[in-house]
């Protein structure tokens, strides 16, 4: 399909961005055009919403807890990690997508403010990610949400971190019931058809903005020496809770979800990919300025709702 016409004014704001020296950007610039939210239209009403101070090994991270309209009982709870190339993202950048995601789902949300590279390169958002999710499983009941009804979800960079998070906990524990993935960032292959396509800036991501942050996140690390980050190159893909997958037709990052969806159905998990016509890297966050976003949040919360019943 033709690319949906709400994005133009969207694309036209970024148009320099696919002009600029990604060897030289300054993480403080990028945080400080990146981080602002959209504020459009009146804000979605959840029941409530908390900030937390969750105590790990070594620091404290917050979170925002949002339990969801409409519900009767005790909701299960979701683990949303935010995507900003796990170098910008807030807690405010996501705030909406959340209340959306509750409302959607019935499930609470759990917002996560991991550490952000470079100053905190991989593992550490990974070790953060999994250790909030084990902290939830072991004291959220107090919040009112069940703690035995769990999932992990999250957008672009924060799908990675989903799914690694996913990973330890197959091993590990907690049990999961499901991973939501938006147009996840799972492999640092630049040469895919998508990346071909659509990685020229057109389409406010491009191949060089996705090689800077993977640079900013790893480091000194290699990324074959990364399986928590560069996620296909694991082997041994089975035991995964059931998964969602939503792509977008324009996003560099299409084709290494649609691969990521035939790894996990190869490996016996039950994978719905959802491929959203039209769209554009990032869009989940965009219902505001974008309509038809609408029903791609309705039919991921759906996914979710279903996983987590009880």
């Amino acid at each position: 399909m033709p690319l949906n016409p709400a994005f133009e004014p969207i694309l036209e704001a970024f148009a320099g961005m696919e002009a600029a020296d990604w060897s030289a950007m300054d993480v403080g610039f990028m945080r400080q055009t990146g981080d602002a939210p959209i504020e459009v239209g009146e804000q979605v009403q959840v029941a409530s919403v908390r900030d937390l101070q969750i105590p790990l090994d070594g620091r404290t991270l917050a979170a925002r807890l949002y339990l969801p309209l409409g519900t009767s009982g005790t909701p299960p709870l979701t683990l949303y990690l935010h995507g900003g190339g796990w170098v910008m993202g807030t807690l405010d950048t996501h705030d909406r997508s959340c209340r959306e995601l509750a409302n959607a789902s019935s499930s609470a949300i759990l917002s996560l403010a991991y550490r952000l590279a470079p100053e905190a390169p991989y593992p550490a958002a990974v070790h953060d990610s999994f250790d909030a999710l084990c902290w939830a499983e072991q004291h959220a009941s107090r919040f009112g949400v069940d703690v035995s009804r769990l999932a992990v979800a999250g957008d672009s960079a924060g799908g990675n971190l989903a799914m690694a998070a996913a990973l330890l906990a197959r091993d590990r524990g907690p049990t999961l019931r499901h991973q939501l993935l938006l147009y996840p960032v799972v492999q640092d292959d630049f040469g895919t058809g998508s990346y071909g396509r659509c990685g020229n800036g057109r389409y406010f991501l491009s191949t060089e903005m996705m090689q800077w942050f993977w640079k900013q996140y790893l480091g000194d690390t290699q990324a074959d020496a990364a399986p928590l980050a560069a996620l296909l190159q694991n082997d041994d893909l089975s035991r995964l809770p059931t998964t969602t997958i939503m792509v977008g037709e324009y996003d560099p990052l299409h084709d290494e979800g649609v691969e990521l969806a035939r790894r996990l159905s190869a490996a016996g998990v039950a994978t719905e990919l959802i491929d959203a016509s039209g769209m554009i890297h990032g869009f989940f966050a965009m219902s505001p300025l974008v309509p038809d976003v609408g029903p791609y949040i309705l039919q991921a919360g759906a996914a979710l709702r279903k996983a987590l019943e009880a």
